[in-house]
Formats: structure tokens, C-alpha cells, sequence
């Protein structure tokens, strides 16, 4: 394994750092996550113009041809800046499972689409029980004819308020096992029978647009599933791992900014006289952080790598997703303490970042599920 990254990919997060710092300040953030989409149009098109919407499509497809680990590195840059984006729901979520299931017919009408900036997608997985599991489908769709009618309820749909179109997982059969039955429709967000209520949430930036969606009578044509009929769980978990990762990066880079922001601070920070970096508990605290962050960055670009070679990963993804869960959360609250009262205050970026960890801990399966995984392939 060979974590070094290329010239080029040295060059790509310079440029993608540069351009979050001049586009994406706090203030942005703050003033975006009041908004009701949550992002800004304006900037969407600007990073779709940079190429990061179709970094990882084909270059057939209107994409750059990037692999995974550019992917991750992007993630990790807007992380540090809580870049306010429907990124990993679109892209992340809804184009890479296009790229893996659909027909050549659908790619190419949608794929060059998303990578200009002219659709947005989400993944309307999750159901009332939360479970990133396929037991937990219960929303059905009906085959009638050339049409298939859904009716059920989705929870936690990552920015379904501003989505063209809702890749729908709904069970189309029973089978010996829970993932057998299981199908993946395309489904257009306007169409009559669907019902959108927004959520509040702990953080309301960017991916943390959260809302239920209700299916009523939906009909979609039969062209729009995507994948094979009763087969959809493998390759859309497949897509959850990639997904899982990408928000792994992504919380790597927030973890990052909190420790540097405190130890900037703790170094202009004096009491009793002296600096209070100075001060040992403070300096455990600390060390205390830097190992958090460095623990999750190698878990995460171990399994960005693997994923880049094609190697089956799914346990390093749910190592990844339950240590960087957690280490985010710790090193933010940690900032805060260190901080201060002064760290709590909601003009201070620290807030931003708590709230942000808080929220994500829990998107795509939570640190107790992860462990479960790791358990499992453990052959416990």
C-alpha cells in the first residue's frame, strides 16, 4: 500500500485548499445553513465548471477519469472548510450508483448531466427503523404492467428537498434472505404521489439537509430501474462503502482544521501569565487529538486506496467510519474546552464543526453498527 500521493494529487488539493479558503468562509457557511436549499447555486456551477462533479466518471461520460483516492482528497478539502454542498448525495450517492448499475443509455443521458452541474440526486435508502440494512425495506413497488407503483416512507433523505431525481430502494419481491428482492429505481422527484417535508436537524449544512419523503401510488416506468429487478442490495452496497469512505475524508479534514485552530489558539491564548499551550493538560489534550486525527486519516486512505484497486474493503470501511466517527466528535468537543467559554459562542468556528460531527457520526450507519461489521468479518 502506497499512500504517498502524486504529484498530481498534490497539485489537486493545493488547488482545491486554495479555492476553499477564497470561496468558502464561515461566514458562508453560517449564512448558507439559514438558506433552504443549503448550498449556493452559484458555487456549484463554479466546481462543476473545476471538474469536481464528474471527477470520478469516465471521461465518455463528461468526467475527468479520476480514481477514488482523488475523490477522498476532494472530500477531505471541503471538510475542512464545511463546504455547504448536495456533493456526496448527488455525486457520491446518486451518480456513482448510476456509473455502477445503470443501462449505457441511462449513463449517458445522466452521467455528463450531473457532471455539469444541471441535476442533483439523492439516495432514499433509510426507513423509519434508520437501518443501513436490508432487512430493514419495507417501502414495496408493485409491477403493473410497464410501470412500477411504490408506496412506502423514507427518513434521513440527504437533500431530497432540492433533488431532480431520488435513486429509491424498494423491495419488488420476498426471497431466503433479506437482500434478495430488493430493487433500485430512478425515480423523478415532481412526480405525483411523492411528499417532501424537510427536517431539523443539529446542523442543516449542505449534506445535513435531511428530509422524509413519502411514496403514495408513485409510477415509474420500468426503463427507469436501475440494475437488475431483485438484485439490487450487492452493487448498492457497494456504493454505500464508496459513500462511507467519502465522508470518512470528509470528516478527516474537519478534524484537522479543529486541531490546527487549536493550537493556534492555544499558543495566543495567555493566562496566569504564560501561553496556555503551555500548561501540560492542555498539551495532553492535544496529543491527544493529533493521534485521533492521524488514526483516521490512515484508516480512511487505506480504505480509499483499496477501493481505488478494486480490493474488497468492507471491513476497513467499517473500521474507518466507527474511529473517525468517533474521533471527530472528540476532537471538536476537545476544542471547544480549549476554547473556552469563548468556544461556544455560536460566532466561533468550533460550533460549526461540533455540530457538523455530531450530525455525520450517524450518516451511514453509526460507530455501533460499524463495529458490528467489523465483528462480522471477523467471522464473529
Amino acid at each position: 500500500m502506497d499512500l504517498d500521493f502524486s504529484e498530481e494529487q498534490v497539485m489537486f488539493r493545493t488547488m482545491a485548499r486554495d479555492f476553499m479558503v477564497k470561496e468558502c468562509p464561515s461566514t458562508l457557511v453560517r449564512e448558507l445553513e439559514e438558506s433552504e436549499e443549503g448550498y449556493s447555486p452559484q458555487l456549484w456551477r463554479r466546481i462543476a465548471d473545476l471538474g469536481w462533479l464528474g471527477l470520478t466518471f469516465p471521461e465518455e461520460y463528461g468526467g475527468a477519469g479520476g480514481d477514488f483516492l482523488d475523490l477522498a482528497i476532494l472530500y477531505d478539502e471541503m471538510g475542512r472548510a464545511i463546504f455547504p454542498s448536495p456533493h456526496l448525495a448527488t455525486v457520491a450517492l446518486g451518480g456513482h450508483t448510476i456509473l455502477e448499475c445503470g443501462t449505457e443509455e441511462q449513463k449517458q443521458e445522466l452521467l455528463p448531466k450531473i457532471a455539469r452541474g444541471e441535476l442533483l440526486l439523492s439516495l432514499a435508502l433509510t426507513e423509519p427503523s434508520a437501518r443501513y440494512e436490508p432487512i430493514a425495506i419495507a417501502t414495496k413497488a408493485s409491477a403493473q404492467g410497464e410501470e412500477y407503483v411504490i408506496n412506502g416512507s423514507k427518513l434521513f433523505v440527504p437533500n431530497a428537498n432540492i433533488a431532480d431525481y431520488l435513486v429509491c430502494v424498494a423491495r419488488t419481491g420476498d426471497g431466503a434472505t433479506p437482500e434478495e428482492g430488493i430493487t433500485l429505481f430512478l425515480v423523478d422527484a415532481h412526480t405525483p404521489g411523492i411528499a417532501c417535508t424537510p427536517l431539523k436537524t443539529i446542523s442543516e449544512i449542505g449534506h445535513d439537509k435531511q428530509c422524509e419523503v413519502t411514496f403514495k401510488d408513485v409510477r415509474v416506468p420500468r426503463k427507469n430501474i436501475l440494475g437488475k429487478l431483485n438484485q439490487g442490495w450487492a452493487p448498492l452496497a457497494k456504493i454505500i462503502n464508496q459513500a462511507t469512505v467519502a465522508l470518512c475524508a470528509e470528516m478527516v479534514g474537519g478534524a484537522q482544521a479543529v486541531l490546527e485552530m487549536s493550537v493556534e489558539y492555544s499558543k495566543e491564548r495567555v493566562a496566569f501569565g504564560r501561553p496556555i499551550g503551555s500548561f501540560q493538560s492542555l498539551q495532553h489534550k492535544m496529543a491527544n487529538m493529533l493521534i485521533e486525527v492521524d488514526g483516521a486519516w490512515l484508516l480512511t486512505y487505506q480504505a480509499a486506496w483499496m477501493i481505488s484497486e478494486g480490493t474488497p474493503c468492507a471491513k476497513q470501511v467499517a473500521m474507518a467510519k466507527a474511529w473517525t466517527s468517533n474521533a471527530y466528535r472528540r476532537v471538536t468537543a476537545d476544542a471547544i474546552q480549549i476554547h473556552g467559554a469563548y468556544g461556544f459562542c455560536s460566532e466561533v468556528d468550533t460550533t460549526l464543526y461540533y455540530r457538523r460531527a455530531k450530525a455525520v457520526e450517524f450518516a451511514l450507519g453509526d460507530p455501533r453498527f460499524q463495529r458490528r461489521i467489523v465483528a462480522r468479518e471477523m467471522g464473529l
